[in-house]
């Protein structure tokens, strides 16, 4: 156990407001250390789609916003072995939890637990290991261990003795999840499926994609049948919508297959008897719950919780193996939370293609 004596006891963090709106308080809580945990100093963080969505969907007043953090250890709590006052970490946590209202990234310190948080290589920057984008991680193994019924990680494919490999497609590729997802499956040996913009086509086949298709194309699902040979078994759809459930939908092959969607998506869509459909929350990972509404809410599950810690484990191995290539990325000037909210806007305004945006929070 060991604490940096120079630890306010208040912040500037970034929460919501009535309405679900952000905006920077300066006399956050600065969270007390419990056993098991860690306390962060944030140097950087990454913006997701979450990050505005969650707060939008869910208002409630005083809860903490961001997932995705790096910084340095500032307070160990009791009962965690291996980490120390100054190491370099990184990793994501829970954002507007409903019922934790000091978890977040959007502040000056974060709270979180030390079997979920990663080490930063040597050479590595923090702005380079938030374009790792830890939370689209999570996410992308969540979906391929929960729903698609796939290994995770090489390590776990390997304990289970598994060797064959699949077709997965990846809708919207160019997405941060999308290009996380595409590596994690290539890790893998999987065949993976692609689509996005004919602008990004280059830029998902660097992380690994072996076929792109422009999801605008009419002929886009028909294109993708043919490739695989009415064949497909597995998707991925970051987005949930209407267009893609449906595309994603009729690129399924004739014997059907499973439909993973990572936002809420129209049940009414899924007419297949043949498709299992299901909807996967990044958060969920830790199988400690999600306290949400329906659809969104997720019971506890300690058998997910074990695997989870495994998981993890594993995935520090592929990043100090440099196997996870770091998003393109573009950083946001001048940093602070000012930028961290102006950041959200530009991410709202779905202009933003192919990079991730990280934001400096604080001086290191």
């Amino acid at each position: 156990m060991g604490e940096d004596e120079s630890i306010p006891p208040t912040q500037a963090a970034v929460l919501q407001q009535g309405g679900g709106k952000l905006a920077i308080v300066h006399n956050a809580p600065v969270p007390k250390v419990l056993p098991g945990w860690l306390l962060v100093r944030n140097v950087a963080v990454s913006l997701n789609p979450c990050d505005f969505k969650m707060a939008a969907r869910f208002p409630t007043p005083g809860l903490k916003d961001g997932v995705d953090f790096a910084g340095t250890v500032a307070a160990v709590g009791g009962e965690v072995a291996g980490f120390h006052v100054g190491d370099r970490v990184f990793g994501c946590v829970p954002s507007n939890k409903q019922d934790d209202s000091e978890s977040g990234s959007f502040s000056e310190y974060v709270k979180v637990e030390a079997i979920y948080t990663l080490r930063i290589p040597t050479s590595m920057s923090f702005e380079t290991a938030m374009a790792l984008n830890p939370a689209c991680i999570c996410t992308v193994a969540l979906a391929l261990h929960q729903s698609l019924g796939l290994p995770a990680t090489p390590d776990e494919a390997a304990k289970l003795g598994v060797t064959a490999t699949d077709t997965v497609l990846v809708h919207g590729g160019s997405s941060s999840v999308g290009l996380l997802a595409i590596q994690m499956l290539k890790l893998l040996g999987h065949h993976v499926v692609t689509t996005c913009s004919p602008h990004n086509f280059s830029l998902v086949k660097q992380y690994g994609a072996d076929a792109v298709f422009d999801y605008r194309s009419r002929t886009c699902s028909a294109d993708i049948r043919t490739y695989t040979k009415n064949k497909l078994r597995r998707v991925i759809d970051p987005f949930g919508e209407a267009a893609t459930t449906s595309l994603c939908y009729e690129a399924i092959g004739r014997a059907g297959g499973i439909y993973c969607s990572l936002e809420t998506y129209q049940q009414s869509l899924c007419t297949r008897r043949t498709v299992k459909h299901s909807l996967v929350m990044g958060p969920a990972i830790l199988g400690r719950g999600v306290l949400l509404p329906e659809p969104y809410g997720v019971p506890a599950d300690p058998e997910l919780h074990e695997w989870s810690k495994r998981f993890f484990r594993s995935l520090q191995g592929l990043i100090d193996d440099n196997k996870i290539k770091p998003l393109p990325m573009e950083k946001l000037q001048p940093g602070g939370f000012k930028t961290v909210i102006a950041g959200l806007e530009i991410l709202k305004s779905k202009k933003v293609s192919g990079k991730k945006l990280v934001v400096r929070v604080c001086q290191q």
